[in-house]
């Protein structure tokens, strides 16, 4: 399996002012296997220590933050001499340890030379509690699930990439239902690297399923371990109406819909709970296209998504055959599957400062509204080939946006006053600002 972020991993090891690195993301993103194959890659040797495993370890860190002392005990324990220039020291799951998430900033002051990278699938959690965190000493990369092209080269299917690369349209419509097709897989399977490998091994959907459910299963488990016991209902009662929140036509998360009478007070600690865990993103509402988009966001209107797609689907108990052929009951939701998508997409670009705008009384709405440098694009969501984009023509012809961008199922073409990006295109919309296209 291929990960883009190698390539940000590879970045990183070449800075002369090289700082501790933080892999952030969810349980089960692939952050393990993405340091253990880059220092398989660019490594001779690599140091793996797991707090979590290897519980005796937290107390190298206890007494004080002597550099040296910690490197020599772990080179005991490991049996490893450590060469600042060719090892990788890796702390996983380094939640499980707070005092070593403190020595980060020790290794930096101390032995910079020293090439040193750490990852919690409940870091998230732990960073908001600890006080003694490394503020300015440490480097954050964020993981997420599989894109849908790191998708495409997991399941073979790199002459596919190139062509959307090379950005030949009428090429690109040769090939269309294929892409189509490819594209409505990854709505089932999503990017979940377990789910993707097996699928690419065994081309089995049941499977697949299988592997999602146990994903689930595995979070709402965390839900009860590591969650203060007295918000672990809320959480679960969150989490679980995603799905029907996003099946809404307005897809504003909506606290009533928990229960009745729900109040954000109440559940503002179960969201930012499952926030710090990368389970769920939170996309804010901003009152006007203005730069920067954060000074006008409106803390009060948000929308909901999960971590992935395919857990998305497997909560709503989507079978292929629906998504592959359609139906009419599955009409109101393919609209939040596709918003979904088109989401972790742009996630994964890491360009993107990502929102989404409405009229006051919400009778027009862009899905999203991102800033990519210093231009504000509206970003229009359509699950098929239906070209209306009635909310996009509002905000357009109030804001006169110089780039407005529809994503459906129909082909690239260029408008006088939008341009339409294919889904199965929508990874490269960077590339279609207009300062990327003068």
């Amino acid at each position: 399996m291929k990960r883009t972020e190698i390539n940000s991993l590879i970045h990183w090891k070449k800075e002369t002012r090289r700082k501790p690195l933080i892999i952030r993301g969810a349980r089960q993103v692939g952050k393990t296997w993405l340091m253990k194959e880059f220092g398989k890659r660019e490594y001779e040797q690599t140091i793996y220590i797991n707090f979590e495993s290897s519980k005796h370890l937290k107390n190298i860190f206890t007494n004080d933050f002597d550099i040296e002392r910690i490197i020599t005990a772990l080179q005991i324990e490991t049996g490893i001499i450590f060469n600042p220039q060719n090892t990788l020291i890796i702390f996983d799951e380094i939640q499980e340890a707070p005092e070593a998430i403190t020595s980060l900033k020790y290794f930096y002051e101390t032995v910079p030379e020293y090439h040193l990278i750490s990852a919690g699938s409940l870091l998230g959690v732990a960073l908001t509690k600890h006080t003694s965190f490394p503020v300015g000493k440490v480097e954050f990369l964020d993981l997420y699930p599989l894109s849908f092209t790191e998708f495409l080269e997991a399941t073979g299917q790199r002459k596919l990439i190139s062509l959307l690369k090379g950005k030949n349209w009428e090429l690109i419509k040769t090939f269309k239902q294929k892409l189509i097709q490819f594209l409505k897989y990854y709505y089932f399977i999503g990017g979940m690297p377990e789910a993707v490998s097996a699928f690419s091994i065994n081309n089995d959907f049941n499977e697949v399923r299988n592997i999602q459910k146990d994903i689930l299963i595995a979070y709402e488990q965390d839900f009860s371990k590591h969650a203060p016991t007295n918000i672990v209902p809320r959480i679960r009662m969150v989490w679980n109406s995603i799905p029907a929140q996003l099946a809404k036509e307005n897809r504003k998360f909506i606290y009533g819909l928990i229960k009745e009478g729900a109040r954000a007070k109440n559940f503002e600690l179960a969201i930012n709970w499952l926030i710090d865990c990368g389970l769920i993103h939170k996309i804010n509402r901003v009152t006007k296209p203005a730069f920067p988009l954060k000074a006008y966001v409106d803390f009060s209107a948000f929308k909901l998504f999960l971590v992935d797609i395919g857990l998305l689907a497997a909560m709503g108990n989507i079978d292929i055959k629906t998504l592959l052929e359609g139906n009419a009951v599955f009409e109101e939701f393919k609209g939040a599957i596709t918003e979904q998508y088109v989401l972790q997409q742009m996630l994964c670009t890491k360009n993107f400062d990502i929102f989404y705008w409405s009229t006051e009384r919400s009778n027009a709405e862009v899905d999203f509204l991102i800033q990519n440098k210093d231009e504000v694009i509206p970003v229009e969501v359509k699950a098929e080939e239906n070209l209306q984009a009635k909310s996009l023509k509002v905000f357009c012809l109030k804001y006169s946006p110089a780039t407005a961008i529809r994503t459906s199922m129909s082909d690239f073409r260029e408008e006088s006053w939008l341009i339409n990006v294919p889904l199965y295109a929508i990874a490269e919309l960077q590339n279609f600002s207009s300062s990327t296209m003068d």
